[in-house]
């Protein structure tokens, strides 16, 4: 709901605070009082794209603030939420003109863009008037406004097309992939045979080069070890030994005790000998190897270091890129039975996105007979008994809200072919079907704030009634602004504001103010009998009053 609106500055009003209440809010005055002003400043503050010298002559800048309160679950909090802004029950909208032309607009105190406000306001206020474009008359929203109307749910369709849509990708994929695979089967086949000849394991590079310089480093060192060997054996140092040693044995006896630490040493570098002699034998037999080892081992490491360089990988990832390409060829083999798989699935989804399709057009096509029904009972007390309205359905391209297109077309003499509302009813007739299609629509919806502006233009007596009780209808229990000129109109408004003109100082503003009975009594007369108000025209007030 609107409730605060502050103008600052702005065109004619160079200070303006009112406060609208729930219901029916009428705001009349003589034509040029400035009525359209309200809503070209209300449009300011909302984003809508508008006239351009809205600031005040004299004035640096203007400025419009509009509060609205926000109920739990009102569409304006989810965009609030999603754009960032603090939500709460209460929204300001501020937005500050320039006199230069720089516009500012802010959310809650915080700067916002026009693209912003623009969107916020699509969930807060509906302008109707007979150049409309933007609600009613605009056909691209007619089908959202028959499923409205239908109360239709568009969960199930949209989920039929969305699993449609994945069905016909995945199979479009697995087309281009099989497609993509068959050119390149000859080269997976030769890599597939090439990877199982040689049969790559992970972490053999390592293992092989590790068995390489071993037994490369063991070529080059066996002969210093084996000539170590020959020097330490009985031919060599142990043999010496032995023989010192039975030399000093003989000896021994005869030297008095002198010769028994020497012995018992030698016995001790022998055995420490011995020891060595068995260590060194043991690593020369740990360097014994086949030198036809060796040229195997280099041959496939070689091999392995060059089939990896062909395929661009490690060595140790030629074993999974081998998994990697039979995964591949055997895709290949079973392409065709994958595909006839998903082409079944697609047939699937397209038969279940039909039926769930087809029902949805049932049903708006059974929505359509309820709206034209109910619009011939609207448009009868408006004086408009003669034309008819259609709600047609046709064929589209299929997609995530069905595959109907929805036209409202409306025919205002018999014989006469139907058209597009704004084509074929004249300025008061439009006016008549967008507030009777308004009140068909908006049932139970009280989101909105609804203006009409001057929508009751070119009718009077009985159905100027007939629609001031629609618009009242419209209000129960939500919000309408009226700009009117009709007395019947305003009669049955439960807020009244009188918009006046004045010149002080050779200057000219607006001023909005908020009638009490006996004042209402007054402006609604003025509006009966012009300029000179009469006791018969406020007699006739007070009978338009009492309803």
């Amino acid at each position: 709901m609107l409730r605060h609106l502050d103008i600052r500055d702005m065109l004619l009003i160079d200070r303006l605070e009112l406060e609208f209440q729930p219901g029916l809010n009428v705001l009349t005055g003589e034509t040029g009082a400035g009525k359209s002003i309200l809503l070209d400043c209300l449009g300011f503050v909302l984003g809508w794209r508008g006239r351009a010298d809205l600031v005040r002559n004299g004035a640096s800048q203007g400025e419009v603030t509009a509060v609205f309160d926000l109920p739990e679950g009102h569409p304006a909090r989810a965009l609030l939420s999603e754009a960032g802004f603090p939500v709460t029950d209460e929204l300001i909208l501020r937005r500050v003109n320039v006199a230069d032309g720089r516009k500012t607009g802010f959310i809650n105190d915080r700067r916002a863009s026009g693209e912003v406000l623009r969107a916020l306001s699509e969930t807060l206020v509906e302008l109707h008037g007979q150049h409309d474009d933007r609600g009613l008359l605009n056909a691209r929203g007619h089908r959202i406004l028959l499923d409205v109307f239908a109360a239709v749910d568009l969960a199930p369709v949209r989920a039929a097309w969305a699993a449609r849509r994945d069905a016909r990708a995945d199979l479009a994929a697995a087309e281009a992939a099989l497609l993509a695979a068959k050119g390149e089967e000859d080269f997976l086949r030769h890599a597939v045979a090439e990877l199982d000849k040689l049969d790559p394991q992970s972490g053999e590079e390592v293992e092989l080069d590790t068995r390489r310089r071993a037994m490369q480093g063991a070529e080059r060192i066996r002969d210093d070890v084996a000539r170590a060997l020959q020097a330490m054996g009985s031919d060599g140092a142990e043999g010496a030994l032995l023989d010192a040693g039975r030399w000093l044995d003989g000896a021994a006896e005869r030297a008095g005790g002198q010769l028994e630490a020497p012995v018992a040493a030698l016995q001790r570098a022998l055995i420490e000998l011995s020891d060595a002699v068995a260590g060194v034998e043991s690593a020369l037999e740990s360097l014994d190897f086949d030198p036809h080892d060796l040229e195997l081992t280099e041959e496939r490491l070689f091999a392995l270091r060059a089939l990896a360089r062909k395929h661009d990988v490690l060595a140790d990832d030629l074993a999974s890129l081998a998994d990697d390409l039979r995964a591949r060829l055997v895709s290949i083999d079973a392409g065709e039975g994958n595909l006839a798989r998903l082409t079944e699935a697609v047939a699937a989804a397209d038969a279940d996105y039909d039926k769930i399709a087809a029902a949805l057009t049932a049903r708006r096509a059974a929505a359509a007979k309820r709206l034209d029904a109910a619009m011939a009972a609207e448009l009868a007390p408006l004086r408009m008994e003669r034309a008819v309205f259609e709600t047609r359905l046709a064929d589209a391209e299929p997609g995530p809200e069905g595959r109907d297109a929805v036209a409202f077309t409306v025919a205002t003499n018999p014989g006469a072919p139907a058209g597009p509302l704004d084509r074929i009813a004249s300025g008061g007739e439009l006016s008549r079907f967008l507030l009777a299609l308004k009140v068909c629509l908006a049932r139970g919806n009280d989101a909105l704030v609804l203006i009409f502006d001057e929508i009751d233009r070119g009718v009077g007596g009985a159905t100027a009634d007939a629609v001031g009780r629609r618009l009242a209808r419209l209000a129960d229990g939500a919000q309408v602004l009226v700009v009117t000129h009709s007395p019947q109109v305003a009669a049955l408004g439960g807020h009244h504001f009188r918009v006046a003109k004045s010149v002080s100082k050779g200057m000219t503003t607006s001023r909005v103010a908020a009638l009490d009975s006996s004042q209402r009594v007054d402006e609604i007369a003025r509006m009966l009998a012009g300029e000179e108000i009469t006791t018969a025209a406020r007699e006739a007030a007070r009978v338009l009053l009492q309803g």
